[in-house]
């Protein structure tokens, strides 16, 4: 009897085997997707730093969106909405926001988020971001009761949450005890309430995450960076790759899930490529040319005029990024897809390509075939190809244009002399309020500095409603496009992400998102 047992058994266990081994070779004949396994992701720079208070890296950016998250974050139309806070309520004057925070959020550590730690981290950012620090002057972030905490403005403003919700240096929560322990270089801990913690940075080769199985969802369906956030991966490995063949052999091969930033000379190639998927990302930003406005010819304003009547956009950005599906050609300075702030105000002074009425305009201006030189950098490709065609096009026009090309360094510490220069190429990257555009700032190099701007900007930032604000900022984007000219704006560009076809419900938003996405 105990033997027949034994052979019962034995015999049941047969066939279980058996049956698991059919399930693994279904699984693995059809493809079935499941939870678990590692997605390396190549990145093509390492990080400065992973303390996202002091650095507007992309590479940054991109890996510690998965460690941090904040008060506000923004949807998928690019709003400020609400992510760690619970609910925000405004006083009537506007110099007062209160935080509801939502309760029970963890951080990787194992403690609770509590107002302290926003507290602490709120006030790190208002010290240490330029963007805080020129808006937000004199604000500081107080603590009302354990999970209430409140912001005391100097002047109400109608960008604050926007401002907030930027990518660059953008407001991280983390530990109060991590925060007051930081030195000047940063943090010496990673640790957030995101969806992946920090586990092993191996300088110049990757950065590891993994699955934080104590996170805490937000309410409603991923919107953005905003919402539900599902982990079905067990760890992400950020591989440095700085070479873009590398990078483009690895997706190929599957040593890497996830390229980002591709070669843009590549697109057509991966787009051809059966067994991977591609995406135009449009998260970089604009190509533009500054004019110098404080030094020099171009600080005569028909002058700048008569160029931009002249540049063929559509020529620039295409040499720029070599595909028509790379670019877009839209006058607004801030993002296309900002429901918020995005406006075509001065369409009627965009890519007009009139080289004979630019020709007209810069001799009524006075131009007398002065040198007019152009600097541009070769380290940036697209940089490079749109200032080749730019100085042609100038030729055309009849300017006496000289291209100095540099290092990305050494072109940054020369530019900021305005005499050394005229007209500049410059990629500028996308954010979430006019007031923080470049093309405005004053201390920038091109150095707009004009009585109306000032004064429009002002009127933006106190307006009482966000429709109000964006009616005033379409004003301004008109005045620049028609009378002060302080860059020609020639497109939007995308960044290129590639990816095996092993992954479902990846979400690209200005990167690619790292929840929801499940490997086969």
């Amino acid at each position: 009897m105990r033997k027949f047992g034994w052979f019962l058994m034995t015999l049941l266990l047969l066939v279980l085997l058996v049956g698991c081994s059919n399930e693994d070779k279904k699984s693995a004949d059809t493809g079935e997707t499941k939870s678990g396994g590692t997605l390396k992701v190549a990145i093509s720079a390492q990080p400065p730093t992973l303390d996202v208070h002091l650095t507007t890296s992309s590479d940054a950016i991109n890996v510690t969106s998965n460690i941090y998250e904040t008060l506000v974050t923004q949807n998928g139309k690019q709003q400020a909405v609400p992510m760690l806070a619970e609910s925000i309520e405004t006083s009537d004057d506007g110099l007062l926001y209160t935080f509801k925070l939502r309760q029970g959020v963890k951080f990787h550590n194992g403690n609770e988020m509590k107002a302290k730690d926003v507290v602490a981290s709120m006030n790190r950012w208002l010290e240490k971001s330029s963007r805080a620090k020129l808006l937000l002057a004199g604000a500081t972030f107080e603590e009302k009761d354990e999970y209430t905490v409140e912001m005391k403005l100097q002047e109400a403003a109608s960008d604050v949450l926007d401002i907030m919700a930027g990518r660059g240096q953008f407001p991280a929560i983390m530990p109060a005890e991590i925060v007051e322990s930081a030195s000047d270089d940063g943090v010496s801990e990673y640790i957030g309430t995101g969806p992946f913690k920090f586990v092993e940075w191996k300088q110049d080769q990757y950065i590891k995450l993994e699955k934080f199985t104590d996170y805490a969802e937000a309410d409603g369906e991923p919107d953005g960076l905003a919402g539900r956030k599902t982990v079905y991966v067990d760890d992400v490995e950020f591989h440095i790759v700085t070479d873009s063949s590398t990078r483009m052999a690895g997706v190929q091969t599957g040593e890497y899930d996830i390229a980002l930033n591709m070669p843009f000379d590549n697109y057509d190639q991966l787009m051809s490529m059966g067994q991977l998927k591609t995406y135009a990302s449009f998260d970089n930003g604009t190509i533009n040319v500054a004019y110098n406005k404080k030094s020099g010819i171009m600080t005569n304003p028909e002058i700048r005029r008569a160029i931009n009547t002249g540049i063929d956009a559509h020529a620039v950005m295409l040499a720029a990024v070599g595909n028509e599906q790379l670019f877009k050609l839209d006058p607004g300075y801030i993002s296309p897809d900002n429901i918020d702030w995005a406006t075509d105000a001065g369409k009627e002074q965009y890519n007009l390509a009139d080289v004979e009425k630019a020709k007209q305009m810069l001799k009524d201006a006075g131009y007398n075939n002065e040198e007019v030189v152009l600097y541009s950098t070769g380290d940036y490709d697209h940089q490079y190809n749109a200032s080749v065609v730019l100085k042609e096009q100038l030729s055309k026009m009849g300017i006496n244009a000289k291209l100095e090309i540099y290092d990305w360094p050494t072109l940054q510490e020369k530019r900021s002399n305005p005499e050394n220069w005229d007209v500049m190429i410059l990629g500028t990257g996308y954010v979430t309020t006019p007031s923080q555009l470049l093309v405005i700032n004053p201390t920038f190099p091109g150095w707009t500095e004009d009585d109306k701007v000032t004064a429009l900007l002002t009127e933006i930032r106190k307006a009482e409603t966000k429709e109000a604000a964006k009616e005033k900022w379409a004003e301004l984007q008109q005045y620049m496009w028609d009378d002060y000219m302080p860059h020609t704006l020639f497109g939007h560009y995308a960044s290129i992400i590639t990816t095996t076809d092993q992954l479902e419900d990846l979400i690209i938003f200005n990167n690619a998102l790292l929840w929801e996405v499940k490997k086969k």
